[in-house]
């Protein structure tokens, strides 16, 4: 019996292969790639073992936003007029990209918003703004905005909850 370690460690070596080949197989798709509109509901699971097909999922099924929502609804509706770069509803995040007044096209202003609490409430949301202004050789430069202008984005946002908030308990 001198080759048996030899046949137990072919043996490991096919195993290892062919979940290396199922699991590239199962990472491939070739339907193009992939984006935000043309993606479907499903796919490769690795605690559900299969692709996109099974039992429906029922409302139970899907996790809930992990911050308020009428803070969430609130603070995509106050900061829609500048382009969305990143939202995570889940850990209470959005990231505007940069946006240019176009009355004013040598500044821009950037948000980033944080919805710190479950809650409705005051101190459950923090407010950043970066500006940046336009020197003489044409590139952009930071600059220092007013303290009142994130105190102003803060103030607009928490309206607008309230206003959520009420209308969805009158019915």
């Amino acid at each position: 019996m001198p080759f048996v370690r030899g046949v137990w460690m072919r043996g490991v070596a096919a195993g290892v292969l062919a979940l290396s080949v199922a699991t590239l197989g199962a990472c491939s798709s070739g339907s193009g790639p992939r984006t935000y509109q043309t993606q479907k509901p499903g796919g490769f699971s690795l605690f559900h073992m299969g692709g996109g097909g099974g039992k429906a999922s029922t409302p139970s099924d899907q996790p809930a936003i992990g911050v308020n929502g009428y803070l969430w609804r609130a603070t995509l509706d106050t900061l829609s007029f500048m382009p969305l770069a990143s939202a995570d509803p889940y850990g209470g995040t959005v990231i505007t990209d940069w946006y240019t007044n176009p009355e004013k096209p040598d500044e821009r202003f950037k948000c980033t918003v944080y919805i710190l609490d479950s809650r409705l409430r005051a101190d459950g949301l923090k407010v950043a703004v970066f500006k940046q202004s336009k020197d003489a050789s044409g590139t952009w430069v930071d600059t220092a905005t007013a303290g009142q202008t994130e105190t102003d984005i803060e103030n607009a946002i928490l309206t607008r909850a309230r206003q959520l908030r009420l209308s969805n308990i009158r019915g």
